[in-house]
């Protein structure tokens, strides 16, 4: 069995030292320019590969052909290119840990932070592997550069080998995923598979098949200004109403802070303006469509209840629908579930399917007629500075690609 080791840590060091954050304020696609310097780098691979159909179409999305040379369906592999906004991805410096002692990880831009195995149980288990770290002062954009680089290794690896038997192909790198605009309108019938697989769990084994619902909340909040030397009994201060939302939405088993497991939540991730105007910004998670829906429903009541407390003021509240639970779709044909666990078997891997906190490009796909679950890639600690991978793990992510092409 080939050895994939030196190729993936090669990839994931140059494609993970191009900074490629998406922005949820934009409204261009891809949300920014920056994108393109890995898109584009991702194109011209392909094409020196000698892949079929490459191209980059309007909406930002890398497509690409690895015809088949046996009878089979049409498979899709993904992965998106863009970094997460929420912790700094800008002059990310991959290192390369080699032959991991098993100790506790520093970090030569942050003296304070540490990566320990006592706090991460599954680093105590990578002894002798090759770790890839950022320097401290960023993300390291294995999420999901590490599904990036398991795809082009793969890839370069089924076009470089005729004798390898195989069905047909189809490969597409994305972006906007961090952002919830991953999949456009178009990927479906641009794409032209049976079925796919996106590359974007995380240890050993995770084969997944269920995510979170998803909806996103806006609340914008319009007081009345006034000079505060001026203001008795006439100003009405936005942000504290605000704070009276905030506040009033109950807290314990609520958050991402307090929830695991199968709960939901409600999280306000950004809270914007000034004493006239105010908007927050929350994400709604459930995994269930009628927990999700009672997480929106909440939300508008606590609005109502803080609007009828001050009525000078104007609340609005509006729920947007983001994604929804694969499983709704795949537990109708659990063919490409099937699949995946029945390559991973074969080569000796311990499967485990649990369900993702959080969405993928698959969770929109499917929805959308493109049965697409998750495979890892290996991704620890994702979207924060001590965010890690295995060079090893992510080579056994790359012989479970081949194996599903081969069966």
């Amino acid at each position: 069995m080939e050895k994939f080791d030196a190729e993936l840590q090669d990839r994931l060091v140059r494609y993970a030292s191009i900074d490629t954050q998406s922005e949820e304020t934009s409204y261009s696609t891809p949300s920014t320019v920056i994108q393109y310097g890995l898109l584009n780098l991702l194109q011209q691979e392909l094409q020196d590969f000698g892949a079929s159909d490459v191209q980059l179409t309007d909406y930002g999305t890398v497509l690409a052909t690895i015809p088949g040379n046996t009878d089979g369906p049409t498979i899709g592999f993904l992965a998106h290119v863009d970094t997460a906004p929420q912790f700094n991805g800008t002059g990310v410096k991959p290192r390369v840990i080699k032959g991991y002692n098993g100790g506790d990880i520093t970090f030569p831009d942050n003296s304070e932070l540490t990566l320990s195995p006592t706090d991460y149980p599954y680093l105590a288990t990578k002894q002798g592997h090759d770790i890839i770290t950022a320097s401290g002062n960023t993300l390291l954009g294995a999420d999901d550069k590490a599904g990036v680089a398991i795809i082009m290794t793969a890839a370069r690896k089924l076009l470089s080998s005729p004798e390898l038997r195989h069905c047909p192909v189809r490969i597409a790198f994305t972006p906007d995923e961090e952002i919830g605009r991953g999949v456009h309108e178009n990927l479906p019938k641009d794409l032209q598979v049976d079925f796919a697989y996106t590359f974007d769990g995380g240890a050993v084994g995770e084969i997944e098949y269920e995510t979170f619902s998803a909806d996103r909340g806006i609340v914008k909040i319009q007081g009345i200004s006034i000079h505060p030397g001026l203001a008795k009994d006439k100003m009405v201060n936005a942000t504290l109403l605000a704070s009276k939302i905030v506040q009033t939405l109950p807290q314990a088993a609520m958050t991402p802070e307090t929830t695991d497991g199968r709960q939901g939540f409600i999280h306000l991730t950004d809270m914007n303006g000034g004493s006239s105007e105010m908007e927050l910004k929350f994400i709604l998670r459930d995994f269930e469509l009628e927990g999700l829906a009672q997480k929106g429903e909440l939300l508008r009541k606590v609005c109502d209840a803080v609007q009828a407390s001050e009525p000078r003021a104007e609340i609005k509240c509006k729920i947007f629908p983001q994604y929804r639970n694969m499983r709704y779709w795949l537990e109708d044909d659990m063919t490409p579930v099937n699949n995946a666990l029945d390559a991973a078997k074969s080569l000796g891997i311990k499967t485990v399917s649990v369900p993702i906190r959080g969405g993928t490009d698959g969770s929109r796909l499917t929805e959308l007629g493109v049965p697409t679950p998750n495979l890892f890639t290996g991704m620890q600690n994702i979207h924060g500075p001590l965010e890690w991978i295995s060079v090893q793990d992510m080579a056994q992510a790359t012989q479970l690609m081949l194996k599903i092409v081969e069966r």
